[in-house]
C-alpha cells in the first residue's frame, strides 16, 4: 500500500511539475505531503462532523418551528369553536322567550360543550343583573370550589368586570388570568390554579339580556388543546409578559441541549406566550459514532503517512546526490546556446541537445541515429565535411576547432566552429565522440556590417552642418573631428575647451594620466555621467560667432571616457532672436497699454472656476474609492461625475458667453429657484472648505419667489465669494468659536422699492482694510499675495449685468470695534 501511495506522488509530480525542477521539487515535496495530507484529511472530517452537526439542528429547528405553528393553530381553533357554540347558545337564548321555563335544549347543548371541551371548568348562565340562573355542572350545593372564599371573591369580581365590557362592546371578552393557591395538590386543585373568564353576551333586539360565561383552566388548555403527539415529543409552557410560567404540560425537565421556540396566544386579555422545549436524546449516538470513527480513521492514516514519510526520506537520502548532479548536468545542457552532439565510433548520432535541434531545425527523434552524409551539411560542401568528420573520428582535429558551414531545414546556412572531444563510460573506456558546435554567423555578420555602418557614419560625420569632436577624458587628445571642425578651428583641442566651457582642462588631465591609468575604464558611461546630454549656447573668444553646443560623455572603443560635442553655428538665429526680442518689448508696451480690459483676464480666472470645481470632484471621487467604507455608485460616485460633467459644459458655456459678458450684453436669463443655485455653489465651494476645517451654514427665508436670472453667471459670483471667505478663514485659530463658520443668507429685502432679493455671504476673518475697500473693485488689485485681482471686479459686472447691486460691509464699528469678519451683500431684482 505505501509503496502504491509513493508511486501515486510520483506521477501526480510528473504530470504537474516542470521536468526542469522535478526531481528536486518532488523529493522535497515528499517531505511535506504527509503532513499536509493527514492537516487535510482530519479538516475535512472535522467539517463533515460539523456540517451533520448544524444540518441536524437546523432540521430539529424547523421541526420544532412547524410544530409550534401547528400547536398554536390547534389552540386557536379550539377556541374558535367553542366561541362559535357559545355564540350560539347566546342566539339561541335571545331568540326563544320560554328558554328560562325551559332550559332542557339550553342545558343539554352547554353539558355537550363541556364533555367536548375538557380545559372548560365551568359554564354559567346569568342575566342582566349578574344573577345565575344555570351552571353546568349542575350546582348541588353552595360548597363549589368557585364559591368558597377567597375564590368567590376574586372570580365574581373578575366576571363582573368582563360583563361590563361585554355589555359595552356587545361581544365575547377574555379575561384576566386568575391565579390561586390551593393546600392541596391534586389535579384538580392544579387545574383550578390559573384560570381566566370568557363571556359570550346575550343579545335581544339589541339589549344584552343576559351572558353565558366560561372558566378555562390554562393547565387543561396545554393538556386537552395540544395535539396528543406534541405533547410527548416537547415541552410546552404558558409564560406572561413578565416571563413567569403559568402552566406545563410536563414536569419533566430539559437538558441544555435543548431547543426552544415561543408563539404568542392573543386570544385571551392576558398577553401569553406558548414556549416549546426539545427532548434531545441524552447522548448523540451518531455523532459520537462518527466522532470516533474519524479519530480512528486519523489514527490510521497517521501511522499509513508516517511510513510514507520514514520511506521517503529513506529514499530522499540516497536520491540527494544523483539528483543534484543530473539537475546540474540538465540544467546546463538546456540553458547553453553552444550545440552539443554525441556520436558512436562509426560517426552515428547518438545525442543531440535542445541548442542543436533549434540551430539546424530537425527534432532530437529525427537527428539521433543519423549517419554521414548529415541532411544539415550543404550539398557542395559534403566531400570537405566529410573529410574533416574523418579527422575528428581519428583524434586529430584541432584544439582551436575547425570552421564549417550548415545547412538549416529552412535552407538557410550557418557559420560555425566544432570543438571535438572524448565520450568515455563508466569503465573509462570510449565509446564515441562529443562535439561542440559554437553559432559564429551574428559574429561574421556583424563584424561585415559594422565595417559598412562605420564608413556610412563617417561619411554622415563628414557631411554635417555642425563641428564634431570628441576628446579623451584621460589624456586631454582629440580624439576625432569631423570636416566642419578641422576646416573652422584646426585639429587643436582648444576650441573643443572653449565650446565646452573649460569644464575639463589639460593641466588637469595631465595630473590625472599618472601611469596612464583610467579610474572608470570598463564602467558604463551612462552610470558616470547624466543621461542626456545638455544644451547650452556659447560665443566664442574673440569672434562674433555663436554655437549652439550639446555635450554628453560617452565611452570610447578604448573603454576610456571622453567628451563628445556637437556646435552648430546658430549666428544667423542669434542675430534675428535680438531683433524679434526689440520688436517684442515694444510690441508688449503697447500692449499693455490698449488691452487692460477684461478680455483676457477674464478668460482666465473664469474659466479657473469650473475647472478647479471639476478638479475638486474628481478629488473627491478618488479618495471615496481609496476609502475602506461601503461606497453606493449611485449615490456617492454619479452625481459627483453628473456636477463634473456640468461644469464642463459650464466652461463651454462661459468661453462662448465671454465676448458679450465684456461687451456689456444682457445675461441669458431663465426663471430659475435661488435655492438649486444656492445649493450647488455651496457645493462646489464645500470641497475646498472642509479640506481647511471651514463650515457653510445656509438660511433661506420662506416663500422666497423664483428669479429670472443666469444660473451660471450667479453660481460662479456666489462660488467666488465663498472662496475667498474660505481663504479669509481658513487660518483662524481653532479655538475661536464660530471663526471657521461661513454663512449664506437668502431673503427679501423690504427696505428697496421695488422689492429684491438678497443673499448676504459673512465670515468672521480678518475683514477688508479700509484703504482697500475703495479699490476692491478695481481691475487688477488685489488684498491676496498671490491674488490676480479680476475675480470682485469680473463679480460686481455680473450682478450689475442682471441689474443688481454687489457691495461690501465690515463687521468692525465705531460701537463694536472687536467684531471681525465683513458680509458681502447682493440684491437681484425679481421681476422679469
Amino acid at each position: 500500500m505505501i509503496n502504491r501511495i509513493v508511486t501515486k506522488f510520483e506521477y501526480v509530480l510528473d504530470k504537474l511539475l516542470p521536468k526542469a525542477l522535478n526531481h528536486k521539487t518532488r523529493s522535497y515535496t515528499y517531505l511535506f505531503i504527509p503532513i499536509l495530507a493527514i492537516v487535510i484529511f482530519t479538516s475535512v472530517m472535522a467539517l463533515i462532523l460539523w456540517t451533520l452537526n448544524y444540518q441536524d439542528k437546523n432540521q430539529q429547528q424547523y421541526t420544532l418551528y412547524r410544530e409550534s405553528a401547528y400547536a398554536k393553530q390547534r389552540i386557536m381553533m379550539r377556541f374558535n369553536s367553542n366561541e362559535d357554540t357559545l355564540l350560539e347558545l347566546s342566539r339561541e337564548i335571545s331568540n326563544s322567550i320560554d328558554q328560562m321555563q325551559n332550559p332542557d335544549v339550553f342545558l343539554r347543548r352547554a353539558t355537550t360543550l363541556i364533555q367536548d371541551s375538557p380545559e372548560i371548568l365551568h359554564l354559567r348562565w346569568i342575566d342582566n343583573h349578574k344573577k345565575k340562573l344555570w351552571n353546568i355542572p349542575v350546582s348541588l350545593s353552595n360548597t363549589e370550589w368557585f364559591e368558597r372564599t377567597p375564590v368567590r371573591g376574586k372570580i365574581e369580581k373578575e366576571l363582573n368586570t368582563l360583563y361590563a365590557l361585554a355589555s359595552e362592546t356587545n361581544k365575547a371578552e377574555y379575561g384576566q388570568i386568575l391565579n390561586f393557591e390551593y393546600a392541596g395538590k391534586d389535579n384538580a386543585s392544579l387545574d383550578r390554579e390559573n384560570i381566566f373568564w370568557h363571556v359570550t353576551p346575550v343579545i335581544q333586539r339589541g339589549e344584552v339580556i343576559g351572558a353565558i360565561a366560561v372558566i378555562y383552566s390554562s393547565r387543561r388548555m396545554l393538556k386537552h388543546m395540544v395535539p396528543t403527539e406534541l405533547s410527548g415529543l416537547y415541552r410546552f409552557t404558558l409564560v406572561d409578559n413578565n416571563g413567569t410560567a403559568i402552566a406545563t404540560s410536563n414536569t419533566r425537565k430539559t437538558n441544555a441541549r435543548s431547543i426552544e421556540h415561543n408563539v404568542t396566544i392573543d386570544k385571551l386579555g392576558t398577553p401569553l406566550s406558548l414556549n416549546i422545549s426539545t427532548y434531545p436524546p441524552p447522548t448523540n449516538l451518531t455523532y459520537r459514532t462518527l466522532l470516533w470513527l474519524v479519530i480512528g480513521l486519523c489514527a490510521f492514516v497517521l501511522w499509513s503517512l508516517w511510513s510514507v514519510w520514514k520511506q521517503t526520506t529513506q529514499r530522499f537520502s540516497i536520491q540527494k546526490d544523483l539528483q543534484i548532479e543530473t539537475n546540474f548536468r540538465r540544467a546546463m545542457e538546456e540553458s547553453i546556446t553552444i550545440g552539443m552532439r554525441a556520436h558512436d565510433m562509426d560517426g552515428k548520432i547518438t545525442y543531440v541537445n535542445p541548442a542543436f535541434c533549434e540551430m539546424v531545425g530537425w527534432t532530437d527523434q529525427e537527428l539521433v541515429g543519423m549517419s554521414p552524409p548529415f541532411p544539415f551539411w550543404p550539398d557542395e560542401m559534403i566531400s570537405d565535411l566529410n573529410q574533416k568528420m574523418s579527422i575528428a573520428l581519428t583524434g586529430n582535429s584541432p584544439k582551436a576547432g575547425f570552421e564549417a558551414m550548415l545547412r538549416t531545414r529552412e535552407g538557410a546556412k550557418i557559420n560555425i566552429r566544432t570543438f571535438v572531444s572524448k565520450l568515455n563510460n563508466e569503465k573509462g573506456q570510449q565509446i564515441g565522440w562529443v562535439s561542440s558546435i559554437v553559432d559564429i554567423s551574428e559574429p561574421v555578420k556583424a563584424r561585415q556590417e559594422l565595417a559598412l555602418a562605420q564608413e556610412r557614419f563617417t561619411t554622415v560625420l563628414e557631411s554635417l552642418d555642425a563641428a564634431v569632436s570628441v576628446i579623451s577624458l584621460q589624456s586631454g587628445q582629440l580624439l576625432f573631428a569631423n570636416k566642419y571642425y578641422r576646416d573652422h578651428f584646426g585639429s587643436t583641442t582648444q576650441v573643443h575647451l572653449d565650446l565646452a566651457g573649460h569644464e575639463i582642462e589639460p593641466s588637469e588631465m595631465d595630473e590625472s594620466d599618472i601611469d596612464s591609468v583610467d579610474g572608470f575604464v570598463g564602467l558604463p558611461a551612462s552610470e558616470l555621467t547624466p543621461a542626456r546630454s545638455d544644451f547650452r549656447e556659447v560665443q566664442i573668444k574673440n569672434s562674433k560667432s555663436w554655437y549652439e553646443v550639446r555635450r554628453r560623455y560617452i565611452s570610447w572603443v578604448d573603454g576610456h571616457l571622453a567628451q563628445l560635442i556637437v556646435a552648430t553655428d546658430i549666428t544667423a538665429r542669434k542675430n534675428a532672436d535680438e531683433v524679434t526680442r526689440q520688436q517684442e518689448e515694444k510690441m508688449q508696451f503697447s500692449s499693455r497699454l490698449t488691452t487692460m480690459g477684461e478680455m483676457a483676464s477674464s478668460l482666465a480666472h473664469e474659466l479657473n472656476q469650473p475647472l478647479a470645481a471639476i478638479s475638486n470632484y474628481c478629488t473627491g471621487i478618488a479618495n471615496r474609492l481609496k476609502s475602506n467604507q461601503t461606497i453606493d455608485i449611485q449615490k456617492d460616485i454619479l452625481p459627483a461625475i453628473e456636477k463634473a460633467t456640468t461644469q464642463a459644459h459650464r466652461a463651454g458655456t462661459i468661453i462662448q458667453r465671454i465676448r458679450g459678458f465684456v461687451k456689456r450684453s444682457q445675461p441669458q436669463s431663465q426663471l430659475v429657484d435661488i435655492h438649486q443655485i444656492i445649493e450647488d455653489s455651496v457645493g462646489l465651494a464645500e470641497i475646498e472648505a472642509q479640506r481647511h476645517g471651514v463650515q457653510l451654514s445656509k438660511s433661506f427665508a420662506d416663500h422666497l419667489p423664483p428669479v429670472h436670472l443666469d444660473p451660471i453667471l450667479i453660481q460662479q459670483v456666489l462660488v467666488n465669494l465663498l472662496k475667498n471667505a474660505i481663504d479669509a478663514v481658513k487660518t483662524s485659530p481653532p479655538h475661536i468659536s464660530n471663526a471657521k463658520i461661513i454663512e449664506i443668507k437668502v431673503d427679501i429685502d423690504q427696505s428697496v422699492n421695488p422689492s429684491m432679493l438678497r443673499v448676504r455671504v459673512s465670515d468672521h476673518g480678518p475683514g477688508i482694510p479700509d484703504d482697500a475697500l475703495e479699490r476692491l473693485y478695481e481691475p487688477f488689485f488685489s488684498t491676496k499675495q498671490d491674488g490676480m485681482g479680476i475675480g470682485l471686479n469680473i463679480c460686481r459686472s455680473i450682478v450689475e449685468s442682471h441689474r443688481g447691486r454687489l457691495w461690501v460691509t465690515n463687521h468692525a464699528t465705531e460701537k463694536e470695534p472687536g467684531n471681525t469678519g465683513c458680509t458681502f451683500t447682493i440684491l437681484l431684482p425679481t421681476d422679469k
